[in-house]
């Protein structure tokens, strides 16, 4: 008797563990690596002298630091001390604290240091009176400052 050779259906045909197609993958992987590893740059080292204590002989003078603060209704502070009134001009409070401020330290020989903290409602015109009385105070070392002072 013949006996009839019946195919297999493609489920049922165990073809085995396949290494060929997971090699040709790995080197797929390989090859991206290796292209990536040339764009790599290389750090190089910076030689910096970083500052250490040195002894002086001489006394360091730091500079004289000034805090002046305008507020959204128009009042100034001096180091969170209020000078004139919110409607004064020309602010003659703060600039005669502010030549007093500037004469002593050129009597002590430091710098004069003035951050102005204005809020972000405050009018300009009342930041320009304040430039002002520090023009008329011969102070020149002037920054600004967003928000609050901490």
């Amino acid at each position: 008797m013949r006996r009839k050779r019946r195919r297999k259906a493609s489920a049922e045909v165990n073809l085995g563990f396949q290494i060929a197609p997971m090699i040709d993958v790995v080197f797929v992987i390989l090859l991206f690596f290796i292209v990536q590893a040339g764009d790599i740059q290389v750090e190089n080292s910076h030689v910096t002298k970083l500052p250490g204590t040195v002894e002086s002989d001489t006394a360091t003078s730091t500079p004289d630091e000034i805090a002046i603060r305008i507020d959204d209704d128009g009042q100034v502070y001096l180091n969170d001390d209020p000078l004139d009134a919110p409607e004064t001009k020309n602010l003659p409070e703060l600039a005669s604290n502010l030549n007093a401020l500037r004469q002593s330290s050129e009597d002590s020989k430091s710098e004069v240091l003035v951050t102005i903290y204005a809020s972000e409602l405050a009018h300009y015109q009342r930041v320009v009176d304040v430039l002002d009385a520090l023009s008329r105070a011969k102070i020149k070392n002037v920054s600004f400052q967003a928000g609050d002072p901490e």
